[in-house]
């Protein structure tokens, strides 16, 4: 995708990351579609809310990004420890973080055109990497970021099947300054969204189908699974 598309689907485009995506594409002349919590009353954690919401737009988009997601939910954050894990705490994350973006994907081959470039894009976290793990802690929401991973992966070869010329990839935004991070930027500095927008659509822009099912950060680099 070598251009700014047409169209896009921003799921999440009321929270920092998305707000500033829809803006970047609005200004680039791409006609935005949003769709969100707060809004219009998407629940990315009930599959009929997820179904019913994505059944009344005007497919297909050029480009669809999933920014959904949280890593405090219901006042559980991230544990410092795996003797800290709840079976609750864990199973919310995955309900957001996991299979909330498996329901948009299971919609990607109709919310994608068949016959021109495309890219439906996951917003995942390099802390969701097996690999690059050295640390421990935060074990349901890194957790829940690798089986996203796994499932980004799975669609993208599906999907490849029918739409030869489409990308679908996870992407890390890096520290992003959001309520969403206030509380744990620690070492890693913070850009703006904007500035995370502008880097992950540059990441967009650059995507071919020879990287479907890829996992890669703000600049382009590929995370280990």
């Amino acid at each position: 995708m070598n251009k700014a598309p047409d169209t896009a689907l921003i799921i999440g485009d009321s929270g920092g990351i998305g707000a500033a995506l829809a803006a970047a594409l609005s200004e680039r002349g791409t006609a935005v579609t949003g769709l969100s919590r707060r809004r219009d009353g998407l629940d990315m954690t009930c599959e009929t809310s997820v179904a019913d919401h994505l059944a009344g737009l005007a497919a297909p988009f050029d480009l669809v990004i999933v920014a959904t997601g949280a890593l405090t939910i219901d006042g559980a954050g991230p544990e410092k420890t795996i003797r800290a894990i709840s079976a609750r705490a864990m199973a919310d994350q995955f309900a957001l973080n996991t299979i909330g973006p498996a329901l948009v994907l299971r919609e990607a081959h109709r919310l994608l055109p068949r016959r021109r470039p495309s890219v439906i894009a996951v917003l995942s976290a390099r802390v969701g990497s097996i690999g690059d793990n050295r640390l421990g802690g935060w074990v349901s929401y890194r957790a829940a970021k690798a089986a996203v991973n796994q499932v980004v992966q799975t669609a993208a070869i599906e999907l490849a099947r029918s739409h030869r010329q489409a990308a679908c990839v996870a992407l890390h935004p890096g520290t992003v300054a959001t309520p969403f991070t206030a509380d744990y930027h620690g070492r890693h500095p913070a850009v703006p969204p904007a500035t995370a927008a502008g880097n992950l659509l540059g990441v967009i822009a650059g995507l071919t189908p020879a990287q479907t099912g890829a996992f890669l950060d703000w600049q382009g680099k590929e995370i280990p699974w």
